[in-house]
């Protein structure tokens, strides 16, 4: 059965650079899903396709948002692309919410495989402040919601350490779904470093 693997983690974890990674590697039998969200094209580093609140809201009342969510000022969704990519077999990856994960698991049941993305507070602040889209503040606020999540992790999420190389994260993603055949047996709490 093909697997829906629902990525989340803290602002900073490096989940768009994780998913570039994976759209450029090509996986055999897996497609990188984009998300809709309704930010300017060029804002952040994910490749989204960027939506007026008023397409987004009129789309989502149209049914082709196989999830959907607010968060953070924007609305964010998933298109119905990936339940046919699924049917076909495919392991669909999605850029996730952690506060929407209920709703996805009740969707997708034992299909979805809960996958937390983590990283150390200190390669956190040193990523936060690399990337200067934030002042000293504001990366303060970030690492205090940052800590808070990782006290917070869903029950049933396997973890993905992030605080080497993108290349050795990603081989450690292809350990987790070669371990994880069946999305049952994803189902024990287990940390990837």
């Amino acid at each position: 059965m093909a697997r829906l693997i629902y990525l989340m983690g803290a602002s900073g974890a490096g989940k768009d650079y994780l998913l570039s990674a994976l759209r450029a590697a090509m996986p055999t039998n897996m497609m990188v899903a984009h998300r809709y969200i309704t930010r300017e094209a060029n804002a952040g580093a994910e490749n989204h396709v960027a939506l007026s609140e008023q397409e987004f809201l009129w789309r989502a009342k149209q049914g082709v948002f196989a999830l959907f969510w607010q968060a953070h000022g924007h609305h964010y969704g998933v298109g119905v692309e990936i339940d046919i990519w699924l049917q076909r077999g495919w392991d669909v990856i999605v850029n996730g919410s952690r506060a929407y994960l209920p709703e996805a698991l009740q969707r997708y049941h034992s299909q979805l495989l809960p996958l937390c993305l983590t990283v150390s507070p200190a390669i956190l602040a040193q990523r936060l402040q690399q990337r200067g889209r934030e002042n000293s503040e504001q990366i303060s606020a970030r690492l205090q919601r940052a800590q808070h999540y990782q006290q917070q992790l869903p029950v049933n999420c396997l973890q993905l350490c992030n605080d080497g190389e993108l290349r050795h994260t990603l081989g450690q993603f292809q350990q987790i779904l070669a371990t994880s055949l069946s999305p049952d047996s994803a189902r024990e709490d287990k940390t990837w470093n």
